[in-house]
């Protein structure tokens, strides 16, 4: 619990503990900084690292010259791409033989018709979604995964990569590099992120939970003649 709650004051502060860090360690944090977003996007058990508003934040900070613009847009930008090939790759060489593995008790929980339908979803709406899950906090972990797992072309996987890359650092760290430090801003900047967070997730819940009622309800309607 005690550990959840400084993850929570770190995301909520995140401009202060990147500050005094900053302050204490000088060029370090280009390092720390790639570390995390390469973590975030490249690593599927690190989905809740603050990917989003340490691009927002660092654009503040390039502002007032305390880092430099291009190397961070750079850098982050080689963080995004390495971490979403690595994800990816992972996937790729995993994915199959997970779902090869001839175990009963993985048998139970795996479909490998849910994974040739997820591979015909990646052809078709594959690269959308690459690009749009960058701006979707956890979603952006798992999407490059399971295009390796569906066996998403690599050509094209890295096209969509690169491009979702760009887009996603160029957006958050320049908004925050015009309008990071707004006083207004800069002083409810817990609540903004907290709010962009939710604004990102909940229609995602919200889709998810939407679809599973209306496969309860088709459900419920094919077995109601059957019981009558």
């Amino acid at each position: 619990m005690d550990t959840l709650l400084q993850f929570a004051n770190l995301v909520l502060h995140i401009d202060k503990f990147l500050g005094v860090f900053i302050h204490q360690y000088g060029a370090w944090v280009y390092a720390v900084l790639f570390l995390i977003v390469f973590s975030e996007t490249g690593l599927v058990v690190l989905p809740f690292l603050p990917g989003d508003s340490l691009l927002f934040i660092g654009g503040a900070f390039a502002a007032t010259h305390e880092m430099n613009l291009g190397l961070l847009i750079v850098l982050l930008v080689a963080a995004a791409v390495s971490g979403n090939t690595v994800n990816y790759l992972i996937g790729r060489a995993i994915g199959p033989k997970v779902f090869n593995t001839h175990i009963p008790v993985l048998e139970r929980f795996l479909d490998r018709a849910a994974l040739q339908k997820t591979h015909e979803f990646y052809e078709r709406h594959g690269g959308k979604t690459i690009v749009l899950a960058r701006f979707i906090p956890v979603v952006r972990t798992f999407a490059p995964f399971v295009a390796g797992v569906s066996q998403m072309g690599m050509k094209r996987f890295q096209l969509f990569n690169m491009a979702g890359a760009l887009f996603w650092v160029l957006l958050l760290v320049l908004l925050g590099y015009f309008f990071g430090n707004i006083p207004f801003i800069r002083q409810y900047l817990n609540v903004i992120v907290l709010v962009g967070i939710g604004a990102a997730i909940v229609p995602v819940v919200i889709g998810g939970v939407w679809k599973m009622m209306r496969k309860d309800s088709r459900g419920g309607a094919v077995r109601k003649p059957n019981g009558g």
